[in-house]
């Protein structure tokens, strides 16, 4: 059932549409990712399918009695309002008020917030985004529209969240730059691009090959254009002194033909490699202590980065990670503790942040400031008039272009541009710094995937130390070669991307369920037993001895076991075949969940059987 109607819309904001006579239908219980370039008009897509915003032409309907509920993505609230009478407000339309008061706090624990009193105001960024987020998902409405919902999100509070919208009834539109994400919960893509929009019955994965099949048949239908055109052209040259016997429908349908634009390829941002030579010392941090009142964030931290150092930071938000950054950076000091940095480290430090008003931080220049009346290209200029890289000297203006900011734009004000291309623009300052030492502090949000891909395609060749501070799973998964954890006890280190350290995590909880259980076998055993056997109903002493069917299965176990082992390694050798891979390499680790899973069942089940056997074995001694 059709529930959703942008029929043959336009939208302009500039000389430039946004929208250019172009259509999207969304079926009932449809979960629809949308996705494009920063500043391609996703977000107003979403606004005008709220009915926030109109279209300047063209029509929006929605099917009778459709409740809708809107996660923006900049949220704002009443202000005198506090957390709970803002998600009363905002999410009433379908259930009563205790029913949303009662579903709103236990979703708002889920996601780390616990003073429901607290006002609006006060908050974060993040944590009203979150609110936000709660007052969309508790409303029970028809229509589900969120834009970057997992925007400040830790990896836990992503899961979560992937788990409500699949189990969700409702239909889902979205705008979301996590791939992993789209790929769980979504089942369409919706791609916007060039003012039109082009719609993907798949997930991402699904899309990616899709994409690339139409714009193979894109290019081809224009090869075939182009080479009727050639020989349209030679006919009408042909007849160039008998105008009058040619066929008129002919000529217009070559003029018509002629008029058609050619495809043209995504574009893309370029960035040629910009850093400069690192010494021998680099980052070197020797038992770093950081607190904030009673809270201690940061306790004994050592590490020394090596030249070419892939480092990932993950933890829930609160914990610190951005506070080390910062550190790291030189923009706050340790409690105690030393900070080194060699003299030839140039760090360039992309943060989450974008402020709107310039203040200075121990007395440096605060490097998250954009000036709204600054105009774009002055910005840039104000870091280096021209860089040098791989492909020789460029200006200002032409890395500019590689990022997506033609000359006709370069001029205009930062405060008229979209967050997503104020983040893009912020990227390349940092670039044009020319850096050995990267930090990112939260790269994908508001980053749009085309350029995501080609960051962590530049960061491969990247001569120089990365360190980033992520809940996006595939981008550590591609990006980063080692894990620290913010965990309760401290930071703690695992190899490897995510994925790697998803599974050690894994590995371990289940260790410690497997010893929790034996343990408990054991006394149950224990307990029921005495002097290694057990007393019947006639007060006789019963021998202990294996049933039919445990003597069959403690003869099976280990084999059984080495078959589920054997298979673990089979995965692990599929991760590093497919290590660049990153759909496949999360199926392997979903399969690979599933199996150890088994594995730790048999575990548990032959330590029962064992410690049976050798008490079996003992009192047939005795």
């Amino acid at each position: 059932m059709n529930i959703i109607s942008v029929d043959n819309i336009i939208k302009a904001y500039s000389e430039i549409p946004l929208f250019n006579g172009t259509s999207l239908f969304v079926q009932k219980g449809e979960k629809v990712g949308v996705i494009g370039i920063n500043g391609c008009g996703k977000s107003t897509l979403l606004k005008i399918i709220a009915g926030i915003e109109e279209p300047d032409e063209g029509q929006v309907t929605i099917a009778n009695n459709m409740v809708i509920s809107y996660l923006p993505q900049n949220p704002e609230f009443e202000d005198g309002d506090n957390i709970i009478e803002s998600i009363i407000k905002l999410g009433k339309a379908n259930m009563n008020e205790w029913e949303v008061e009662t579903i709103g706090k236990s979703m708002l624990m889920q996601l780390g917030i616990v003073d429901f009193e607290q006002m609006t105001n006060t908050l974060s960024g993040g944590q009203k985004k979150k609110v936000a987020l709660v007052a969309a998902l508790v409303s029970n409405a028809d229509i589900i529209i969120l834009d970057e919902p997992t925007n400040h999100l830790d990896s836990d509070m992503s899961d979560w969240l992937e788990e409500q919208l699949k189990a969700s009834k409702a239909t889902i539109i979205m705008v979301t730059h996590d791939r992993y994400f789209l790929d769980s919960v979504t089942d369409r893509i919706v791609e916007v691009d060039k003012g039109q929009i082009y719609s993907y019955s798949t997930n991402y994965s699904g899309f990616l090959e899709l994409k690339a099949q139409r714009e193979d048949m894109e290019i081809a239908s224009q090869r075939k254009r182009k080479s009727i055109l050639r020989t349209e052209l030679k006919w009408i040259m042909r007849g160039a002194l008998a105008r009058s016997t040619k066929q008129k429908a002919r000529i217009d349908r070559y003029y018509e033909m002629k008029s058609i634009e050619d495809f043209k390829i995504d574009e893309k941002v370029e960035i040629s490699s910009l850093s400069s030579r690192l010494g021998k010392t680099t980052i070197e941090l020797n038992e770093v202590c950081k607190s904030y009142g009673n809270k201690q964030l940061i306790k004994d931290f050592s590490y020394i980065f090596l030249k070419d150092d892939r480092i990932g930071f993950i933890g829930k938000n609160g914990c610190g990670k951005t506070t080390l950054m910062k550190m790291i950076a030189g923009l706050i000091q340790p409690d105690s503790g030393n900070i080194t940095i060699g003299q030839t480290v140039k760090i360039g430090y992309y943060t989450q942040e974008i402020n709107t008003s310039n203040k200075s931080i121990n007395g440096k220049y605060d490097i998250t400031y954009m000036n709204p009346d600054k105009k774009i290209i002055e910005y840039i200029t104000d870091t280096a008039q021209y860089v040098k890289t791989k492909d020789g000297t460029v200006s200002a203006s032409a890395m500019l272009e590689r990022f997506l900011f033609p000359p006709s734009l370069q001029y205009s004000y930062i405060g008229k541009l979209s967050g997503g291309q104020k983040r893009r623009l912020n990227l390349l300052r940092v670039l044009m710094e020319a850096p050995n030492v990267l930090i990112f502090d939260e790269p994908t949000n508001d980053l749009d995937i085309t350029t995501l891909a080609i960051l962590e395609d530049y960061l491969d060749s990247f001569e120089g130390i990365v360190i980033t501070v992520s809940h996006d799973r595939y981008f550590l998964d591609r990006v980063v070669r080692r894990i620290f954890a913010f965990e309760e006890d401290g930071i703690h280190q695992y190899e490897g991307g995510y994925t790697d350290y998803s599974i050690k995590k894994i590995i371990e909880e289940n260790k410690k369920m497997v010893e929790s259980d034996s343990t408990r076998v054991v006394k149950s055993k224990t307990d029921d037993s005495v002097g290694n056997s057990k007393t019947g109903k006639d007060g006789r002493t019963k021998r202990l001895k294996f049933s039919y069917n445990e003597q069959r299965e403690y003869e099976t176990i280990a084999d059984e076991i080495a078959v589920l082992e054997d298979k673990v390694n089979k995965l692990d050798e599929e991760y590093i075949k497919y290590s660049k891979d990153f759909v496949k390499l999360n199926e392997i680790m979903k399969e690979k969940e599933v199996i150890l899973a088994k594995l730790d069942e048999k575990m548990d089940r032959w330590m029962y059987l064992e410690d049976l056997a050798q008490r079996i074995e003992r009192e047939k001694n005795d």
